[in-house]
């Protein structure tokens, strides 16, 4: 299919690849037979996580498994440079409400900051595309970490523009955008807590009771970003068919 000639023999770059939705996207790709999958990720027990369980998934498929932050430019140029990326998928990002609310200045540093300046170096180091792993909170957002993710969108956005306004002969490097609900089982999904407050007896603590949740599986919505990631010309916000 499309997303196997998408990924097979091409040089993957997941940021934030040992989180709920990273991890899982790695698995996907893995499958894919890439030429190689480079995992970025900042967190220490899920870098050695994800490793364990893609060496042990193929014995073929070459990986590297970086500690580090996407806010590390110099390293992320290294990267891309070195292993000539053709793909990036930014799934790097703070995502849990209340945090990102008592702690603006870092998720806006690494949700707004960062995708810019990865933005910057898929351009001059020609990767072919960049997606955007976004979030539904992302929708007339009401919190710093939806307002954050809506900023992301837009940067990627106006680098598409900008890409879309070349010279056809020119290189063009393709940015788009995934957004999704809640996954069941992802870091930034509200159900653990709702599962562990039904263990203890309850209640259930809602933010509010008119807000219609929505959810769908990690691997569904994973699948869907390779879809949407191959179907991109160029600056498409996909949004995903949730509930």
């Amino acid at each position: 299919s499309n997303k196997i000639k998408f990924i097979k023999n091409k040089v993957v770059l997941v940021s934030g690849g040992g989180g709920s939705i990273g991890s899982e996207l790695c698995r996907k790709i893995t499958l894919l037979e890439p030429k190689l999958l480079i995992i970025l990720e900042n967190n220490e027990p899920s870098l050695y996580s994800i490793n364990n369980e893609l060496l042990q998934m193929s014995a073929f498929t070459k990986f590297k498994f970086i500690l580090g932050s996407v806010g590390n430019i110099s390293l992320v140029e290294k990267i891309i440079l070195e292993n000539k990326v053709d793909i990036i998928f930014h799934a790097a990002a703070y995502k849990h409400v209340p945090l990102v609310q008592s702690n603006p200045i870092e998720g806006i540093k690494n949700n707004v900051i960062y995708t810019r300046l990865l933005c910057d170096l898929a351009i001059k180091l020609r990767v072919k595309n960049m997606i955007l792993i976004s979030t539904d909170k992302a929708v007339r957002p009401t919190n710093i970490m939806g307002a954050s993710k809506r900023l992301a969108e837009i940067i990627l956005q106006s680098f598409a523009k900008k890409e879309g306004s070349k010279d056809s002969k020119e290189f063009k490097t393709i940015f788009s955008m995934v957004r999704f609900g809640n996954v069941i089982g992802s870091s930034g999904s509200v159900l653990p807590l709702f599962q562990k407050q039904i263990q203890n007896g309850g209640p259930i603590t809602l933010t509010s009771p008119n807000i219609i949740r929505y959810f769908m599986t990690i691997p569904e919505a994973v699948n869907l970003v390779l879809e949407a990631s191959f179907l991109a010309k160029g600056g498409e916000l996909f949004l995903l068919d949730m509930g």
